[in-house]
């Protein structure tokens, strides 16, 4: 393997105003051994005309129609028809740097088959740039930093989805786009979590992440917090839990409620504990509000924790150090 094609896979839908700059980024790669796998979904916009100009300019880009509908169908198609043996995706609303697949390729084929090579994301917007996207950019580009994404994939998506790059032999054994389990990008990090595969630490900035008020993410039912809900019970009742183990949730908030009807719904054992002086000695859903001083009469635990409040995590973590617990294990966090 002396250079390997790269396959880009990009869904493009109504995306026409930002479209152009997207596809100029990438033909000025420095890396040149690429093909766009460009998928057309149902735009009724200009994209698929501006997708079929670029690519009778330049044969690299090759452009479909979406036969399905939405983007992990968008996903299938583009992934049929790749030839590649390297794998990584684009959002058509977004920007490379001119270097994003040279140090991706470069990297990879540095560490190897089993690896996920990742870049620091970057969010830009031509309106105001909330703070809950800046907190989720320090965080995520701190993990990659360090090569430690699959620490917090309790928490968020801890895989950028269009600064990723895998062998396609890996991204095949992870089940690819097969799923139809939204966000997919979500779920995809954590079939790249339970395949092992091992994030490579990067600290070079490859990817411009637009933010702007109707981009799908923002306005989409399955991007919203109960689909993330839904995809992090999926996988810790599926792979985490431990049946052997008192199931402990901590904290009473929206996330908390959640969690505790879906362990219901499944008919799991589970003791519930909070700090709101309100709800503590009340039962929610039948279920009785614990204190966190009854932890010490509950023997044997795996914990599930819930609770947003920065400040009360740092005292949970010190608790559970204290008591020689084992993160992802004995307790993961969900926020």
């Amino acid at each position: 393997m002396i250079n390997p094609l790269i396959s880009i896979l990009m869904p493009v839908k109504n995306t026409a105003q930002f479209l152009k700059e997207c596809l100029d980024s990438i033909l000025k790669q420095t890396e040149t051994h690429w093909e766009l796998i460009a998928i057309n979904d149902h735009s009724s916009d200009e994209s698929f005309s501006i997708l079929k100009e670029y690519s009778e300019k330049d044969s690299r880009i090759k452009v479909f129609s979406n036969k399905g509908e939405g983007i992990i169908n968008a996903l299938r198609l583009a992934y049929t028809n790749c030839t590649g043996e390297l794998i990584t995706r684009m959002d058509s609303d977004d920007i490379m740097t001119k270097d994003k697949l040279h140090v991706l390729k470069s990297n990879l084929l540095k560490s190897g088959r089993s690896h996920i090579s990742l870049g620091l994301v970057k969010y830009f917007s031509e309106s105001h740039l909330g703070e809950g996207f800046k907190k989720y950019e320090s965080w995520l580009n701190g993990l990659t930093k360090e090569g430690d994404n699959f620490e917090g994939i309790y928490k968020e998506c801890t895989i950028p989805s269009p600064c990723w790059m895998v062998f396609k032999e890996d991204l095949d054994l992870s089940e690819a786009f097969l799923p139809n389990r939204y966000p997919e990008d979500y779920d995809l990090a954590f079939r790249f979590y339970l395949q092992g595969l091992k994030p490579i630490a990067c600290h070079t900035i490859l990817h411009y992440w637009r933010d702007y008020s109707t981009r799908t993410s923002r306005t989409h039912i399955h991007y919203a917090d109960n689909t993330f809900m839904d995809i992090k019970s999926h996988y810790f009742l599926n792979h985490e839990y431990d049946k052997n183990k008192n199931l402990v949730v901590w904290g009473a908030g929206n996330k908390g409620k959640t969690m505790a009807k879906k362990l219901i719904e499944k008919e799991i054992d589970f003791y519930w504990i909070c700090d709101n002086p309100k709800k503590i000695g009340k039962h929610i859903y039948n279920q009785k509000m614990l204190p966190f001083t009854a932890l010490s009469d509950i023997e044997n635990t795996q914990s599930i924790i819930t609770v947003a409040n920065v400040n009360a995590q740092k005292e949970i973590r010190n608790y559970f150090n204290e008591h020689n617990y084992q993160s992802q294990k004995d307790y993961i966090f969900f926020c």
